[in-house]
């Protein structure tokens, strides 16, 4: 039964949720240096579309994540691991990155293209290694049976996520006409010590992690005796698939695993050509850093906030149906603003609709991976489970800038970008019912 809006509300009194909203925003603010920063910045350079929006696809590291995964839930760092298991990880990949972004300051992307690449790479692969620790730290929060907690707590990791995402960007954008973007891209590595600070404040989770894992071991033990390093890699590499497959059975979890992968192919083809096309639409860097980062993280964050309390009173099915026929609607928006042009009270309007489909889909889909998702491999199980979202996002999406030139228009582009969106749909109906099973299995 739905619960009462107070009961609803009420769960967002729990501190737990502020350290997933400060790790949501360590986990949104790379996805700005990969995604529409290096856009306007190759863009600003001259550099053609199609190969924007192919430098685009060093991001397809978010969808591979899943093989290093392990590591994560069963590898202790030295001297780092003083932090935790999931909080050292995570500042690790931040010292990555910061490299890579202060080497990105230095070159010239018109004429050193393949470095640019290179080094915008290390920051998706050291940002995809910091998601799997950042989502494992956000599922280790909360024991299976507080299932009424997941919605609030994917509202706050979505919050957190644009936040580190929306308000780096509008400085990024509102400056980047005055200092160049290579000033912008030192701005940004400041940015990411303040994440780190969050990094070195937060909580880290208490959970019976290594009890199940001892668990696994001692199960495999049986098994390869007298082999404790196969024993090892056996648990850390083959029981976190295996598990997820014992509990679903094979036909059910490739129907789960296929909804995954389809359901926000349409939104990543938008999302990867966005910048490009405001800009030869019309828009000013300064107009997109204010509507799409600074207004749209308001709007973001409200329908966020409300997709959490849909969710958790009304199940994340409906979420999802909800969310998923929204999209198809948002990227007709954006067919018909490329038809009229750059008209700043459409482009608000456009927005609004978009940003509604992105929190509610959003909200639903993170609290469905996470249902899915045992708590003796979280890092490995969801890493695997993103991957596949992941996967139609950066590898399929690579090639949007070759659709656009190749449907001849942006009206024709985002047409087809809204029908993407259909055959997701009909595989959640298909699955709606194992969905609402899980739920009802982790109370």
């Amino acid at each position: 039964m739905p619960h009462s809006w107070k009961e609803t509300l009420n769960r967002y009194r729990d501190i737990r949720l502020l350290w997933i909203f400060l790790m949501g925003c360590c986990s949104g603010f790379p996805f700005l240096l990969t995604g529409s920063i290096l856009s306007g910045w190759l863009a600003d350079a001259g550099i053609a579309r199609a190969e924007i929006g192919l430098l685009g696809s060093v991001a397809t590291v978010y969808a591979i994540n899943f093989l290093w995964a392990p590591l994560i839930d069963r590898v202790r760092l030295p001297g780092l691991g003083r932090l935790g298991q999931r909080r050292s990880w995570i500042l690790l990949t931040q010292l990555c990155m910061l490299f890579f972004i202060l080497s990105l300051t230095t070159i010239d992307p018109s004429s050193q293209l393949l470095l640019a690449g290179a080094l915008t790479l290390g920051v998706a692969a050291s940002s995809a290694t910091q998601d799997i620790a950042v989502d494992a730290f956000r599922i280790d929060q909360f024991a299976p049976h507080e299932k009424d907690s997941l919605p609030p707590a994917a509202a706050m990791a979505v919050t957190g996520w644009w936040t580190g995402y929306a308000w780096p960007g509008y400085l990024a954008f509102a400056q980047a006409d005055q200092v160049g973007w290579n000033m912008v891209y030192l701005m940004m590595a400041g940015v990411l010590v303040l994440l780190m600070l969050f990094t070195l404040c937060v909580r880290e989770p208490d959970t019976g992690r290594d009890q199940l894992q001892a668990k696994a071991e001692q199960s495999y033990a049986e098994e390869l005796p007298q082999r404790r390093w196969l024993n090892w890699l056996a648990v850390t590499l083959i029981e976190p698939f295996a598990e997820f497959f014992r509990k679903n059975g094979l036909k059910v979890a490739l129907m789960l695993m296929l909804f995954i992968f389809l359901f926000k192919i349409g939104e990543a083809f938008l999302g990867r050509m966005s910048v490009v096309f405001y800009k030869e639409v019309g828009f000013s860097n300064e107009q997109i850093g204010e509507y799409t980062k600074l207004f749209g993280w308001f709007i973001t964050v409200f329908f966020t906030l409300l997709g959490s309390a849909f969710n958790t009173r009304f199940g994340v099915v409906k979420g999802l149906l909800l969310g998923g026929s929204a999209m198809a609607a948002s990227n007709l928006m954006f067919a018909l603003l490329a038809s009229v042009g750059p008209v700043e009270w459409l482009l608000l309007l456009t927005l609004i609709i978009d940003n509604f489909t992105t929190a509610f889909s959003t909200v639903a889909f993170v609290s469905f991976l996470t249902l899915l998702t045992g708590r003796a491999f979280s890092a490995t199980q969801y890493a695997l489970l993103a991957s596949l979202g992941n996967l139609s996002r950066t590898t399929l999406a690579g090639f949007s800038g070759y659709t656009v030139d190749w449907l001849g228009s942006w009206e024709r582009f985002f047409v087809v970008t809204a029908l993407m969106v259909l055959p997701s749909l009909l595989m959640l109906w298909l699955v709606r019912h194992r969905i609402e099973r899980i739920g009802q299995d982790n109370r």
